[in-house]
């Protein structure tokens, strides 16, 4: 076990809505341009607020979770992430306690993991000294978090301000922003959240928040509150079970923006090179011996994905040929015949996994699962288990039927498990979003998969 000191600050919300990513973004462009080195976290499981983060800071932003990833790894995870940042803030997921089942991967878990300073972010729009008492319950709720105040959100007026200051003052809870309502800051946003940074110009944006930043939080009172953060212990982080230098294929455009960082890193740490492509805009896809499609919207974009017939064929033919092939989601979905978009327009897509996504009107699936394997594939030996999260609109309808189902996913809420995803031979393409990292079994089973394909091109005549 080895110390570590880093400044660090959560700052956590009473509910989706708030306004956590609008802030954090703001303050982190504002530190950032300050001269200071931010390293921004994301609770939980989500690959699009963290796109805002990284443009604000610089560099990439983590995903912190005890489900995706193990527990006992957090701390010297975080260490290594934030290592050469002069402070670490950590945007929370929906409400400060909220999370997997039992409060897993909850905000709060995080935050006493890590021994951060905690700041609570209320939406104040329709309410007026209540706020006090909300700060007050969630300060009381679990004594071990180290509360260190609240910041106002969404204020009506400097009446409306006054009034909730004097509120918080009274219970002795420090205000350390107040920002009044904005009808000018308009983040777009569809059916899972936010519209991705790849997709929306985010400098102007970016530039408006970080201007709210600076004009209604107290950046200083943030900087001494994070300071204050106590060492950290950190365990030696583990070592990869398996290496192999392959060259591995990452879909990588509009349509597929849906990595964890680490996920990525994972697989590099194991000897691969990723090589970016495109199946939006590229003919055919690169020299490599392994393809990922990750997660994203690929229902946005189904029309340009069926147009490039040629990128479709050469992934077909890369199949055909036994190259590993994993999808995730907006992966999965486009290795499908087809995509059935929300008003029931068809699009052929990579035709690799014989079934139809149907986007739906409403949320289908979410939440932390673990996924048993019904048989083997490139991630995983049949009855092997995986960790991961589901997260999506569409659902898939197979057209066979003795389909070969890849998982049996028990949800953390659920009472019964159900079958999902799809493994034929080097396929694999599901709606189970994972992350390498915590899952290592799975990341050497598809290095030592693409490994092998490798071994046997070499030896084709």
């Amino acid at each position: 076990m080895a110390g570590y000191t880093r400044p660090r600050l959560v700052l956590a919300g009473v509910s989706s809505g708030v306004g956590k990513t609008t802030i954090v973004t703001g303050l982190t462009a504002l530190l950032h341009e300050k001269g200071l080195s931010v390293q921004p976290f994301k609770v939980g499981p989500d690959y699009i607020d963290p796109g805002f983060h990284a443009r604000a800071a610089g560099r990439d932003s983590y995903n912190l979770d005890t489900w995706l990833t193990k527990e006992e790894n957090l701390t010297s995870n975080f260490a290594m992430l934030s290592e050469g940042a002069d402070i670490s803030l950590i945007e929370g997921v929906m409400g400060l306690y909220d999370g997997g089942g039992k409060g897993v991967s909850s905000t709060a878990q995080i935050a006493k993991l890590l021994h951060a300073p905690v700041v609570l972010i209320i939406n104040c729009q329709s309410i007026g000294s209540s706020a006090a008492a909300i700060a007050l319950g969630y300060q009381m709720y679990d004594p071990d978090i180290r509360f260190a105040g609240v910041i106002l959100n969404k204020l009506g007026s400097a009446k409306h301000e006054a009034m909730i200051r004097d509120s918080m003052a009274d219970r002795g809870i420090p205000v350390l922003g107040a920002l009044h309502r904005d009808t000018e800051l308009q983040t777009p946003e569809r059916h899972l959240g936010l519209t991705p940074v790849t997709e929306i110009e985010t400098a102007d944006l970016i530039r408006h928040m970080q201007d709210d930043a600076g004009r209604w939080i107290d950046v200083d009172a943030l900087l001494r509150i994070a300071e204050s953060a106590p060492e950290l212990e950190c365990a030696e982080g583990e070592r990869p079970g398996y290496y192999a230098p392959v060259r591995i294929g990452v879909a990588q455009d509009e349509a597929f923006t849906f990595y964890y960082p680490t996920s990525l890193a994972a697989l590099e740490a194991r000897g691969a090179e990723l090589v970016p492509f495109s199946p939006l805009r590229d003919e055919r896809i690169p020299d490599v011996d392994g393809l990922i499609f990750g997660g994203g919207f690929p229902e946005m974009f189904q029309t340009e994905l069926a147009a490039n017939v040629s990128m479709k064929a050469s992934i077909a033919g890369a199949a055909d040929r036994g190259m590993p092939v994993y999808a995730e989601c907006g992966g999965l979905m486009y290795l499908c015949r087809e995509i059935i978009d929300f008003e029931g327009r068809t699009c052929a897509m990579a035709g690799l996994v014989p079934a139809v996504c149907r986007m739906q009107k409403k949320l289908q699936r979410v939440g932390y699962v673990t996924a048993k394997a019904l048989r083997g594939s490139v991630v995983a030996a049949a009855g092997a288990e995986l960790r991961g999260h589901e997260f999506h609109f569409s659902t898939m309808e197979p057209l066979e039927a003795d389909f070969p189902w890849a998982y049996e996913l028990q949800g953390i809420r659920q009472k019964e498990p159900h079958r999902e995803g799809f493994a034929r031979g080097s396929v694999t393409a599901s709606y189970l979003h994972m992350n390498f990292d915590g899952n290592p079994e799975a990341a050497d089973c598809f290095i030592r998969a693409c490994g092998a394909w490798r071994k046997t091109e070499e030896a084709r005549p």
